[in-house]
């Protein structure tokens, strides 16, 4: 396994709008690939954009839905990671029979080499559950993908990381929304409509507990605790009618900040992963030290899941 350097990236994208949002896309994927990534990767839904699907009836989402590998958008993704020879992640929505899902892709070598649908949909009634796990092997390194939400349920990083993943995408669109969390909340129009003249007001909301002071609660120790490389991406800007801090970054396995965009633009940023770090980490040790004797009935118990998050409960 030799070192591999990821980009992750985040744009503003626009609302059901695939040929510009895919545009920015391969725009990112060029830089990247020119300031000498191996990889690149992309925020959740970051082909139709997120937020506003949970004003949209059936037909609307049916609209933006494709099918997965064989659809426009990822016959696009395909050509741009050609174009520019590098694996591209990006997500969108996909349609399989009567089903619909928030789905997230890999572009690789002229074909769609893993697919994973997002296990804890919320933003639409329509979306069904993804129900598997997956990994995939890239370059050499063994990958997992979990989409936004399904990062804060525990048991699905350590499934994922059980499964053999070094490396896990985790593609959001989070952050600078209601929640019981004191501090949590929208940020002011006001200060992304000054962020040139004011860029400290916005960056001190952002990085506050409304946006990246929440992310460091729990990122790192994903990480941490599994013995994982982490690839944390999150749009910038308005997705919808809500504001994002962006934020997106690299954690290695010792639950440390490898590189992180500060950006209010679409932009990049890159790190390099070693492999030496996968088995020095503590989590490669906790993961080894496990007792599923004592706990796995326990663990394993039938269970009612609930997601709708604040911000939504009213609807």
């Amino acid at each position: 396994m030799e070192n591999l350097k990821i980009a992750v990236a985040q744009f503003e994208p626009k609302d059901g709008d695939k040929a510009y949002n895919l545009s920015v896309i391969e725009r990112l994927t060029q830089e990247a690939k020119e300031s000498g990534a191996d990889v690149v990767s992309f925020h959740e839904m970051s082909i139709t954009a997120y937020t506003f699907f949970k004003n949209l009836d059936r037909d609307q989402v049916l609209n933006l839905a494709e099918e997965v590998p064989n659809g426009e958008s990822c016959r696009q993704l395909i050509s741009i990671s050609n174009k520019y020879e590098i694996p591209v992640l990006a997500g969108l929505v996909e349609v399989d029979g009567d089903r619909i899902y928030n789905t997230y892709v890999c572009a690789d070598n002229g074909e769609i080499i893993a697919r994973y649908r997002k296990i804890h949909p919320f933003i639409s009634s329509y979306m069904s559950a993804g129900d598997e796990y997956v990994t995939f092997n890239l370059k050499g390194w063994k990958c997992g993908i979990l989409i936004c939400y399904d990062n804060n349920v525990i048991e699905n990083v350590r499934a994922t990381a059980l499964l053999g993943a070094d490396i896990i995408f985790a593609p959001h669109v989070t952050c600078c929304t209601p929640s019981a969390m004191p501090g949590r909340g929208y940020v002011d129009d006001a200060l992304w409509q000054n962020r040139h003249n004011n860029p400290q007001a916005l960056r001190t909301e952002f990085d506050g507990p409304k946006g990246r002071g929440w992310l460091l609660r729990w990122l790192p120790a994903r990480a941490y605790d599994n013995g994982v490389y982490y690839v944390f991406t999150n749009p910038v800007g308005y997705d919808g009618e809500h504001l994002k801090n962006g934020n997106s970054m690299i954690l290695d396995p010792y639950g440390e900040i490898l590189s992180e965009v500060k950006s209010f633009d679409d932009a990049i940023t890159m790190a390099t992963l070693t492999p030496d770090k996968l088995k020095l980490a503590g989590g490669h040790r906790y993961r080894n030290a496990r007792r599923p004797d004592l706990y796995g009935d326990i663990i394993g118990r039938e269970h009612h899941s609930e997601t709708k998050p604040v911000w939504l409960q009213e609807k």
